[in-house]
């Protein structure tokens, strides 16, 4: 499937193009496919505004350095600074990260909604409605178990639990399989496969390759958006309503640059973890697929999963006490990535900088926070121990090889987060919503605090992290907060 649609800045328009939209979308992933699909399929003029380019699926490996190089920000390696600096990756092509993670869903947890209703006094928040709206997503994104046996590294991290007596079950995966179709023969139901395509279908545009510097404001008013295209030529971008869903790291960015202030960027919340290497006695690595179980034991604090295990994720697993660990590395199909991943206290921070490009970014984890990474590494150890690892690599310097259960106090007594590589694919929470002017950037639907016109949806909104993988709760807002500004369009109607 090629990129679809006309692009609006095609060369030879003009050279420097002024267009019009009724609604404009920034950024096309999770939040801005969603918001796109559902105005254009309400006849809404929609322009979608994407940084980076269109790659089709297949076109690069997963997990490869050439993914890293089409599909991430700065090629993957991102960091929010503190002690210890938490790595993070972006998503930046269409579809956003919806394209490059590993497909895992969950539904928004009944708790954590009801804990965001309360403690940021969101409105008109109904569990149920949310609930039906989660069955829109995972209808529309072929949201199910995958077919026949899971691999061999997702049946080792099954087999440790049980054998545990630790909670454990099977996520759910946006994928499509065909009839008779094994695992691993999925087609990834991302952005690109669905809403967008259907967003183009129904009218909306799509434009690549365009950056939008920052959004000129009047008053209380947005009123126009100044782009820089990939061929180095400027744009303006004129419309009525404006949604901002860049991301967590990107939407604030793009705010602050436009002059928009009031808690916009300063709540950014993560799922640190910390991850091993288990070397077990058979052939267990699977190079282009993940494990498809995970742990939750330990829920909502704690949580332990598999990770994407090509050669050369397996050798960065072990980078932190190379000197040790590098013979491992010959042994890379005996060996999978497992990870433990916390809900963090900590808080974070984006801010953009005049004269740089990128936002400078900071996490700051509290002592809790570990803690609790240290007691989740010892536990994930013994879960690949007792799932029958010969040989557990933990990632951090200093780290012992792990061989046994009497290893582990060695384990324990070398580990030091300053020296743990802590790293997330989880951002939110930089743009709250709801009505607690004093700690959300966005009123209940989306729209920023001060502007009649300004909105985001994306996982920015999120109050804090969710404690899963958040793209179904994004999808699910980003659902309810189109549809309610589609609804006081209508009704000549604005809330909050």
């Amino acid at each position: 499937m090629s990129a679809p649609g006309t692009d609006p800045f095609a060369a030879g328009t003009r050279s420097d193009p002024v267009i019009d939209a009724e609604v404009l979308v920034i950024g096309s992933g999770a939040g801005g496919a969603t918001t796109a699909v559902v105005l254009a399929e309400a006849g809404v003029d929609v322009l979608v505004l994407e940084e980076g380019t269109w790659v089709d699926q297949g076109e690069v490996t997963p997990y490869s350095l050439d993914q890293m190089d089409h599909q991430y920000r700065s090629g993957g390696v991102t960091v929010a600074f503190g002690l210890p600096s938490v790595a993070y990756t972006e998503g930046r092509c269409a579809g956003g990260g919806t394209e490059v993670n590993s497909g895992l869903y969950r539904r928004p947890p009944v708790d954590v909604l009801e804990r965001w209703r309360h403690d940021a006094r969101i409105v008109d928040f109904d569990p149920d409605h949310l609930a039906g709206l989660a069955d829109r997503v995972e209808a529309d994104l072929s949201v199910g178990p995958v077919p026949g046996a899971p691999t061999a590294a997702s049946e080792a991290l099954r087999r440790g639990a049980e054998r545990l007596g630790w909670i454990h079950d099977e996520i759910p995966r946006w994928m499509a399989y065909a009839p008779g179709a094994n695992a691993d023969e999925g087609v990834r139901q991302s952005m690109t496969r669905t809403y967008l395509p259907r967003a183009v279908a129904a009218g909306a545009r799509l434009a690549t390759g365009c950056r939008v510097d920052r959004i000129e404001m009047q008053g209380r008013r947005a009123r126009r958006a100044w782009v820089t295209l990939d061929d180095g030529r400027r744009g303006c971008v004129r419309f009525r309503h404006v949604f901002v869903c860049g991301g967590a790291i990107q939407t604030p960015a793009l705010l602050q640059r436009s002059g928009v202030r009031g808690n916009i960027g300063s709540n950014l919340a993560v799922h640190p973890t910390v991850k091993l290497a288990a070397r077990f006695p058979e052939h267990i690595n699977d190079p282009t697929e993940v494990p498809v179980h995970q742990v939750k034991e330990f829920a909502p604090d704690l949580s332990f999963g598999g990770s994407a295990s090509n050669p050369g994720l397996v050798a960065l697993a072990l980078t932190d006490q190379w000197a040790t660990f590098a013979p491992a590395v010959r042994d890379w199909e005996r060996m999978s990535v497992y990870y433990a991943a916390i809900t963090s206290e900590g808080r974070g921070s984006v801010r953009s900088i005049p004269g740089f490009r990128d936002p400078v970014v900071t996490y700051r984890l509290s002592g809790s926070d570990r803690e609790l990474l240290r007691s989740g590494l010892a536990r994930l150890a013994l879960l690949a121990l007792t799932a029958g690892a010969d040989t557990v690599f933990p990632s951090f310097r200093g780290a012992p090889a792990v061989h046994d259960r009497a290893d582990l106090a060695d384990m324990n007594a070398a580990w030091s987060a300053a020296r743990a590589s802590v790293m997330t694919v989880h951002l939110c929470s930089t743009v709250p919503m709801g009505e607690d002017r004093a700690t959300c950037g966005a009123n209940s639907f989306g729209r920023v605090h001060g502007y009649r016109n300004l909105w985001v949806n994306d996982a920015s909104l999120l109050p804090s992290a969710p404690g899963v993988n958040p793209q179904g709760t994004v999808m699910a807002f980003a659902l309810r907060n189109a549809e309610i500004f589609l609804a006081d369009e209508a009704n000549g109607a604005t809330r909050g």
